[in-house]
């Protein structure tokens, strides 16, 4: 059987879980029965491999249900000399090991949907280390760290402070003094000032002396080792690349970071996570500071303000994606995959799940390492996941945002649970605040307040508690294709769901630094129409022939440049949404030189924001 144009092969792994090739087949073509249906094999990875070889011959793409052999497989490929591209979805951990597997077709039918979905390429970007190393410590640990090493990679030692250490009878490492005060950079590209800097003296005799210090020192390197026991050089330190520390006290983690550390020469590819579209960002204008949003949220510091925009290093970035969460515009996008490729996954995944018959589904997003291992361990020591429970893999979960979370609960979720690793707790800010959005404005239509659930520090057992909560009844599933642009993704969402709310209502107020509303203005206002020249959105607009000011709130992201350079302080920021139909229009706020009420727009004055191409 084919979907997508990609051979599906699947394994009730030696009759642990149960298939029927049948129902499954209807399932994943949406009801009829393909010719020739799902075969079901048993024993697919030992003595049907035969099976798996001969699909790989007929040159098309193979989907293989099975992850935990996708290295047998994959040598089994190169042994037969075949090139034929492989895909490996995991449906027994997800679907087949639970006490609920029997009513898990349209689960399983969901997943290997969208594993057969074409995923376009990820930018990459090539970083070069050639093994310039920087050993920064305090004591004879560093000087030994370095010469077990030097064989392999170009080192030099910087003590800090440091006491009374017998001058090494080889000279084969070069040993300073000094303290770093400052390091920037990544790996390949490291830059450090250095103060108290002082070479050694090559006659020190009983112990190391050396020269007279001076301040400012400048170097550079590829990667810095640092056991000084002293605080991180970079803020996220773990996440930095070529940047390793450990704590000298402890031989063993000084070892694995020297393990880790010879690996680092040559060129490396990396992702390149966020796309940044300049016109789309709404930081600054005029010299006037915006929105700050992205720089607030990443902990790396990869992101900085470069007068109306910002830069985003790439070297840096470490991939959280607590700017793309935040960002109101879609300025910063995240890569991995792209946005459109996501959305489709989830869209695809839902609507299978729906046309197999599946009732109430609940995603589980989660990353590829802490919520796979927790899932596995719930499938094989527990209940597993129960059936309407469908796992949704993410290479950040905190890249996600509101947008993605309108969408995923317009196409039928019935609640979001985000398995958040214990280790990315401090990159998921920007993630709570948006799913504290979400649920603030969905309590406000009558879904409760529980349809974005973050999960931190989970264990198996709590993880289960969760997933078999009584699920809340999901709308009506969204009739439309995942929309272009992230707010218009969000408005089209949103308003799904307030159409299909059990207690709609026309306005929904949000708290402060809510990126969706309007603005009131007072009496004060001239119509000098400063706000309308910075705005970066085109929310605003202004036509003094006519003496009139007008938004269109959907445009509007509450960036507050229009505030910041009102002379007269007439503006004042009102974050909310808003479903009334007039307000996808200009609505007249300033008119004749007195302010207007809520009234609906003049005729002159429609314009819908995707009109203004917003």
């Amino acid at each position: 059987m084919e979907v997508n144009g990609k051979r599906l092969l699947v394994c009730d792994c030696n009759g642990t879980m149960p298939l029927d090739g049948r129902a499954l087949a209807a399932a994943c073509a949406g009801g009829q029965v393909p010719h020739g249906g799902l075969e079901v094999h048993t024993f697919l990875c030992r003595t049907q491999l035969a099976k798996f070889e001969a699909a790989l011959r007929q040159e098309r793409p193979v989907i293989v249900a099975c992850t935990q052999e996708a290295p047998l497989f994959t040598e089994a490929r190169a042994e037969a000399g075949l090139d034929t591209d492989i895909r490996f979805v995991n449906i027994r951990e997800h679907a087949g090991w639970s006490d609920e597997a029997m009513r898990a077709a349209p689960k399983m039918a969901a997943l290997l949907a969208e594993a057969a979905l074409d995923a376009p390429a990820i930018p990459m970007v090539t970083v070069k280390s050639a093994g310039v190393t920087l050993i920064y410590g305090c004591d004879v640990t560093a000087i030994e760290a370095a010469r077990q090493i030097a064989d392999r990679l170009d080192c030099t030692v910087l003590l800090s402070s440091p006491g009374d250490i017998v001058p090494p009878s080889l000279a084969d490492v070069p040993i300073f003094k000094g303290t770093l005060v400052s390091a920037k950079g990544h790996m390949g590209a490291f830059d450090v000032v250095v103060d108290d800097y002082a070479p050694v003296i090559p006659s020190s005799r009983d112990v190391l002396r050396f020269e007279p210090p001076r301040h400012g020192a400048v170097s550079s390197c590829d990667l810095i080792l640092d056991i000084s026991g002293g605080p991180p050089l970079f803020p996220a330190h773990e996440r930095r690349d070529g940047y390793l520390r450990a704590d000298p006290r402890d031989p063993a983690a000084v070892q694995r970071a020297l393990f880790e550390l010879v690996e680092m020469v040559g060129e490396f590819e990396k992702p390149v996570y966020i796309a940044y579209d300049g016109p789309l960002c709404v930081h600054g204008r005029a010299g006037r500071r915006g929105c700050t949003a992205c720089l607030d949220a990443c902990p790396t510091e990869a992101i900085t303000s470069a007068g109306d925009h910002v830069d985003i290093d790439e070297f840096i970035c470490a991939g959280c994606g607590g700017c793309a969460s935040v960002c109101p515009t879609g300025a910063a996008a995240y890569t991995v995959p792209a946005r459109e490729t996501l959305l489709e996954r989830l869209h695809t995944l839902l609507a299978t799940y729906a046309r197999a018959g599946g009732e109430t589904p609940v995603l589980l997003v989660h990353d590829g390492t802490h919520g796979e291992e927790l899932i596995a361990t719930l499938a094989r020591r527990g209940r597993g996941l129960p059936a309407h429970v469908i796992p949704f893999h993410v290479a950040a979960v905190p890249q996600l945002g509101l947008d993605f979370f309108s969408l995923a609960l317009a196409y039928g979720a019935s609640r979001l649970c985000l398995l958040i690793d214990p280790a990315r707790d401090e990159e998921t800010a920007g993630l709570s605040s948006q799913a504290d959005l979400a649920n603030r404005a969905l309590a406000e239509l009558g879904y409760g307040t529980t349809r974005v659930v973050l999960l931190t520090g989970t264990s198996p057992d709590g993880l289960d508690r969760v997933v078999r909560m009584v699920p809340p009844s999901p709308t009506r599933m969204a009739p439309f294709s995942p929309p272009k642009g992230k707010r218009r993704t969000a408005a089209r969402a949103l308003g799904h769901l307030h159409d299909t709310a059990p207690a709609p209502v026309d306005r929904v107020a949000l708290p402060p630094g809510a990126p969706f509303g309007t603005i009131a203005i007072d009496s004060s206002c001239t119509l000098c129409l400063s706000c309308v020249t910075v705005c970066p959105t085109g929310a605003l607009v202004g036509t003094p022939e006519r003496s009139r000011l007008a938004i269109v709130a959907e445009a509007c992201v509450q960036c507050g440049l229009c505030a910041s350079v009102c002379p007269e302080h007439a503006i004042t920021l009102q974050p909310g949404l808003d479903f009334a139909p007039e307000n996808k229009a200009a609505r007249v706020l300033v008119e004749g030189g007195a302010p207007c009420r809520r009234s609906g727009p003049g005729r002159d004055d429609r314009q819908s924001a995707s009109d203004r191409g917003l």
